[in-house]
């Protein structure tokens, strides 16, 4: 009974010393990430590329915009492969958010134009991110620590998931929060531009009332003679 115990209690200090060393190689297993998180200004009739370099063929390419303000908050966009290939594009759009699988090694293009506008630039929020996804197979007969390592594996990319969501939320949020101060700006702009333009129109309608009602009472009299 105290040899049985004893290992008892040896097996569960293995397990508690073990269990922070394979959520560490796990974390580590998880495929890495390459991004670039910018905002760009993009004048009118500008054209603004930004590139990512692919190492290998089957990786996952991220691409994420969304124009913050300027003119209708919208822009024409334009991704292409190494081999100058377009492979998604769109015109006048104001947001978006694509995953796609890169078929060829190399720089691929990610390109913005302001072609459309002829005055108003656009400030522009993206990100672009290229990762692999290996996802380990499973063994033909796992064992107890195997099926412990495949239930932290898969409350690992749960927990990724989840987090893209939540950016992906954030950039929302932030999207609709700068959409809104600048209508409010731009509102606010109108509005005092339009009172003061009442407020001289007043003006100078009062002006000219006083210099009609003096030149009628200021001009030479006239005397009928009979």
């Amino acid at each position: 009974m105290p040899s049985a115990l004893l290992a008892s209690c040896r097996l569960g200090a293995l397990v508690a010393f073990s269990a922070p060393l394979l959520l560490l190689a796990l974390l580590s297993a998880v495929p890495p990430a390459a991004g670039s998180a910018l905002t760009t200004t993009i004048n009118a009739n500008e054209r603004s590329c930004f590139y990512a370099a692919v190492d290998k063929v089957g990786e996952k390419v991220g691409f994420y915009f969304a124009v913050q303000s300027g003119g209708s908050f919208d822009i024409d966009w334009t991704v292409t492969d190494p081999n100058d290939n377009i492979i998604i594009d769109g015109e006048r759009e104001r947001q978006g958010d694509y995953i796609f699988t890169a078929h060829t090694a190399g720089e691929y293009t990610f390109c913005f134009s302001n072609d459309m506008s002829s005055l108003s630039e656009k400030l522009v929020d993206f990100d672009i991110m290229v990762e692999s996804e290996p996802r380990p197979i499973a063994p033909a007969k796992p064992t107890g620590l195997t099926e412990q390592t495949s239930s932290l594996e898969e409350s690992i990319y749960r927990l990724s998931g989840s987090f893209s969501s939540i950016q992906r939320t954030q950039r929302y949020f932030r999207t609709r929060e700068n959409r809104n101060v600048s209508t409010v700006r731009s509102t606010e702009w109108r509005i005092f531009t339009f009172s003061l333009l009442e407020s001289c129109l007043m003006v100078g309608m009062s002006a000219f009332q006083v210099w009609v009602v003096q030149r009628f009472f200021s001009g030479p009299s006239r005397r009928r003679v009979v």
